[in-house]
């Protein structure tokens, strides 16, 4: 036991309160400070015995049984033995479930006739509460009030089901327990209904997902909330005191309710923890913590997996079964509330399942013993009966204790073979039937691998999910682009999935594309090795198989050519085409590509990489079908540009000899890396606009790349780049892409893609009038001013320490340098590697800019001042060592 649990039992059971604080009480100004070291020591009493390893459930019964203590001297001595009021704790601590932080909610009770009497000394006593530093949420009723509000507001009427009285009038407070009883208002009926749907709402409000990168350990599906809404119901209905009474009831065996009291106590040590670390009440299971907790948790990094996501995973399995157990134990009481157990007979689908009330069941418990097959029977039946809920929860309980039947000899089994490609290659149900093996455990029993994945977190910012649920939103994806309904998402998604030939093989490489995460070395290499034997082993021939093991091996390969290579460069384009090598592969690729990256960062998928991903498949598609051994030449595409550039002006009245002189000044590097009408905009406004204007800064919305664009014509000055950058960047605008180009006659075209915060590209005319003001003032400020951009590293961002690398290569074909650079994003990035340009005398042509969670990969294509490729090794190391300078306060390392 807890020595301050023994402690508060004492001072619970001394006769008079005052003997516990001495003349101190009779003071209020001089108990101050004596109830606040009591509060302050106790809490350091429970922080040294959590670290002692006291069970949690000692120390937060601990911590209420101090606050106890407190609340009944403080009460005694502001009231006395007044029996017109009574003190009552409510919510989790009536529960006596109190933590380090966690506000004490209490309510104090009066007799009607006492409201004005008592109104001074009640308000003298909260002032002094808070004056000890007890930070207490506090109501003042009288029964009547009680009952007026609980019958308008399920919250109160279930912290008042918690009620506890600490002290004063016994009889007041057994009138309130009578009056909001079920038999007066809240029947047990519309109590789990209303409480059903308020669980709904707050899973919607935390993404209806327990998966989260900070999840919030209280809120999130299958966190404490959960549990509560478990007991509350039980309460309600059962008159039930412990959860253990829900075994007692049949609804609950001794396994599942030792599996429902270990997730409520790793999700308690984990609250109790951020408690001790934060100061403060804090439910959320931030980054700032992650580390730390993994640590005094006893986690180790591994050679493939990190203490934190060791931690994380535990944690995100724990979530996934208690949020199990809560869809089960909220079926089962649906039944015996709602139905009243009258769940209506039995509607026969076959030998071994029926419906019964919408919800499908076996139809005998010994059904899985006997044809253990029905284990993967039980989701098909789902996908070709729509009309059926879901599963009953006593056949998910039975599932659960049968999944061990799951071996190598049912996974060789001809028909459990059979079975699971039918389930991938129904018209309807694939995402939920998915899903739901994933949340019963036979999707891991059926394909072992995947059980490494199970919870598995990635400790970045790029992805926002495990494994497992990052790979069920994937297919989910996938599914989507096949569903007419959903044509206007992805409308090149969902014309290419109509012309998939068998779409089982895209499922398929969704399903093993990162089930080799976590095992050491390449997972993509890794991942096709298992996604072949699983493709024959299940009967694929031999040309299916090797396409869903390629998918699996190349499924970034796509993302990668799109966001680090310059994809309007007719090499780069070529290359990839013959990687790909036909169009069918490619529409595979493609399809798997986009969900992919929807299915890692939803919120990172925006119109941009959209119209990369476009762009690469359309170009590809064209290279294929002309024929790998007739690759266009370099001189044949710059003249198709222009006659359609040529082509697209005339309607603007502009002629061609007009044209003719402003393309002569500009390097081939413009024709090649820029669309006709990209081309023919630019020219149109140089040409149109009068030199007096210079420099010219013209903004268009939404193009297609996906970006609002940002044109700069000017003669050539000294951190052009930098300055218009650090602009961008403190104005809150990304920039996606750069181009950057000077022509024979001294004048700059620069052209960036820019995005919002939230991924969007600018359209409001205020707002881009706003940004083509700044950049003028700024672009014309004298050339030694420098802008620094004031935005801070956010928060998140903190806590992923990123090495700068840097790496260079030739660009033969062009006649250039390729930088490369990783490192940690930070607002005015841009604007510091522009300026180490500018110092060091490089060309920036073009940049390719990517942010991958916290860390930058972006590309730089650079050349020297007389836009030749810089070879010498002198020159790139002193580049090599300026931005490590510039970036890190450091040279490079050797």
């Amino acid at each position: 036991m807890s020595s301050l649990l023994q402690q508060a039992d004492r001072a619970a059971g001394m006769a008079a309160p005052e003997a516990a604080s001495g003349n101190a009480l009779h003071d209020p100004l001089s108990a101050i400070p004596h109830f606040k070291e009591r509060l302050r020591s106790g809490k350091e009493q429970l922080y040294r015995e959590f670290t002692q390893g006291v069970p949690i459930a000692t120390l937060v019964q601990a911590r209420s049984r101090l606050v106890d203590a407190v609340l009944r001297d403080v009460w005694t001595h502001h009231l006395g033995a007044n029996r017109d009021a009574a003190l009552i704790a409510v919510g989790g601590y009536g529960r006596e479930e109190l933590q380090p932080a966690s506000d004490v909610d209490i309510l104090i009770l009066i007799a009607p006739h006492a409201e004005s009497h008592l109104a001074e000394p009640l308000e003298h006593l909260i002032v002094f509460l808070w004056d000890i530093g007890l930070e207490v949420g506090h109501s003042v009723r009288t029964v009547e009030d009680c009952v007026r509000e609980a019958s308008g507001d399920v919250t109160v009427m279930t912290n008042l089901m918690e009620a506890r009285l600490l002290c004063g009038s016994e009889p007041l407070f057994q009138q309130m327990r009578e009056a909001t009883g079920p038999e007066h208002i809240w029947s047990s009926e519309n109590f789990f209904a209303a409480k059903t749907q308020e669980q709904r709402a707050r899973w919607q409000k935390y993404g209806d997902t327990a998966y989260n990168l900070e999840p919030n350990i209280k809120e999130n599906p299958g966190g404490l909330r959960d549990i509560q809404m478990i007991g509350w119901v039980a309460k309600r209905h059962f008159a039930a005191e412990t959860l253990h009474e829900l075994v007692d009831h049949g609804f609950l065996t001794e396994s599942e309710h030792e599996a429902l009291i270990a997730g409520q106590t790793l999700l308690w040590r984990i609250r109790f923890a951020l408690h001790r670390l934060s100061g403060r009440r804090e439910d959320r299971l931030l980054f700032d913590y992650q580390r730390t907790l993994a640590t005094e948790f006893g986690f180790c990094d591994g050679a493939n997996n990190l203490a934190v996501e060791q931690l994380m995973q535990q944690y995100y399995r724990t979530v996934q079964e208690l949020n199990r157990l809560n869809e089960m134990l909220l079926q089962l009481f649906r039944e015996a509330i709602l139905l009243h157990d009258e769940i209506g007979p039995p509607i026969p689908i076959n030998k071994r399942f029926q419906s019964r009330s919408g919800y499908l069941e076996v139809t005998s418990p010994s059904v899985f013993r006997r044809y253990p097959i029905a284990l993967l029977e039980v989701f098909h039946i789902l996908q070709t009966h729509p009309q059926l809920d879901g599963v009953r929860a006593s056949t998910i309980r039975l599932i659960r204790e049968n999944r061990h039947r799951i071996d190598d000899s049912f996974r060789a089994d001809l028909r459990a073979r059979s079975l699971f490609m039918e389930i991938l290659r129904e018209s309807t149900g694939i995402t939920h039937a998915i899903r739901r093996m994933n949340r019963y455990g036979v999707l891991a029993a059926y394909i072992p691998a995947f059980a490494n994945i199970v919870g598995r977190m990635q400790y970045d910012l790029l992805h926002v999910y495990t494994v497992d649920e990052h790979t069920l939103m994937l297919v989910r994806n996938l599914r989507r682009f096949t569903v007419p309904k959903h044509d206007e998402e992805f409308p090149l998604c969902s014309a290419v999935g109509r012309r998939i030939p068998k779409l089982e093989l895209l499922y398929l490489a969704g399903l093993f594309h990162d089930i080799a995460k976590g095992r050491g070395g390449d997972h993509s290499t890794l991942g096709a090795h298992d996604a072949w034997d699983f493709c024959r082993l299940h009967g694929l021939g031999e040309f299916d198989s090797r396409l869903v093991a390629w998918l699996v091996e190349q499924h970034l390969v796509m993302s990668m050519t799109a966001q680090r290579k310059d994809i309007s460069d007719p090499e780069v384009i070529q290359a990839f085409a013959e990687l790909i090598g036909d169009p069918t592969r490619l529409d595979y690729l493609y399809l798997l590509t986009v969900a992919d990256a929807r299915a890692t960062n939803p919120a990172r998928w925006n119109s941009w990489l959209d119209a990369l991903m476009r762009e690469l498949y359309y170009g590809t598609r064209r290279a294929l079908l002309r024929g790998l051994d007739n690759p266009q030449a370099q001189d044949e595409l710059i003249a198709q540009k222009q006659a359609e550039s040529t082509r697209l002006l005339a309607r603007y009245g502009v002629e061609p000899d007009a044209c003719e002189a402003l393309w002569l000044k500009l390097s081939l590097d413009f024709f090649l890396h820029n669309s006709p009408d990209e081309i023919a905009w630019q020219t149109r406004q140089i040409l149109q606009a009068d030199p007096s204007q210079h420099p010219l800064i013209v903004i268009r919305p939404l193009t297609a790349r996906g970006g609002t664009e940002v044109f700069i014509y000017s003669r050539e000055r000294p951190n052009l780049f930098a300055r218009t950058t650090a602009t961008l960047d403190q104005m809150g605008l990304n920039v996606m892409d750069a181009r950057v180009m000077t022509t024979n006659d001294g004048m700059v075209v620069n052209s960036y893609q820019v995005l919002d915060q939230d991924g969007l590209p600018i359209d409001d005319p205020l707002n881009m009038d706003e940004i083509r003001s700044m950049l003028q003032a700024n672009i014309s400020e004298p050339a030694h001013a420098s802008i620094k951009v004031a935005r801070s590293v956010p928060r998140r961002h903190r806590h992923f320490p990123t090495e700068t690398r840097i790496s260079f290569a030739a660009d033969e074909s062009n006649h250039r340098t390729i930088m490369r650079l990783t490192t940690l994003d930070r607002p005015g990035l841009l604007a510091e590697v522009g300026a180490v340009f500018q110092g060091c005398g490089i060309r920036l042509q073009n940049a390719k800019i990517a942010t991958v969670g916290a860390e930058v990969d972006d590309v730089f294509f650079i050349t020297s001042e007389e836009a030749t490729p810089i070879t010498c090794e002198k020159a790139l190391a002193c580049l090599r060592r300026e931005i490590y300078e510039r970036l890190e306060g450091q040279g490079a390392p050797s």
